[in-house]
């Protein structure tokens, strides 16, 4: 199997499908789930929602570098965005993720072998390779958090 298509396929395992490692996935965690619940705070902790909404600023940010070769996103901006107010406003941010989620994984799939090698962007932030397992690990992360304050709550 080609490295880039069983990339793609670990991507969607931990975000669109897949019950492999973590036993689910932010697909099955977060549809269904009431934007009140999602946005309930506990402590300092961040929200599911933020959480959420964190992942997805890497995963649409990586995605346009992969396109243009342009990093725009930062590490500083990862957590503030607009309050989610509304079960509308929470499942279109939710419609979003899932769709650019997809064309993440798309992008990957179509990566070629030797092009996984090269630098991403600029040398202090490695090759390719490195930003997609990262995404992944990254991912499991906050599934691992989101996990925990679900269960929490329920």
């Amino acid at each position: 199997m080609e490295l880039s298509y069983e990339l793609a396929r670990r991507f969607r395992e931990v975000v669109l499908n897949g019950t492999f490692i973590a036993n689910t996935n932010y697909k099955d965690q977060l549809d269904g789930l009431d934007w009140r619940l999602a946005t309930k705070e506990m402590g300092d902790l961040n929200s599911i929602a933020t959480l959420a909404q964190h992942i997805h600023y890497y995963i649409q940010g990586v995605k346009t570098a992969f396109k243009e070769a342009v990093l725009t996103i930062s590490d500083k901006y990862s957590f503030d965005f607009p309050a989610i107010t509304s079960s509308d406003q929470w499942e279109a941010f939710l419609n979003v993720f899932w769709r650019d989620s997809e064309d993440f994984a798309q992008i990957i799939e179509q990566i070629p072998a030797e092009r996984l090698q090269e630098i991403f962007i600029v040398e202090k932030y490695g090759t390719y390779l490195l930003n997609i397992e990262s995404m992944i690990e990254h991912c499991y992360y906050h599934l691992g958090q989101i996990v925990l304050l679900k269960k929490h709550f329920v």
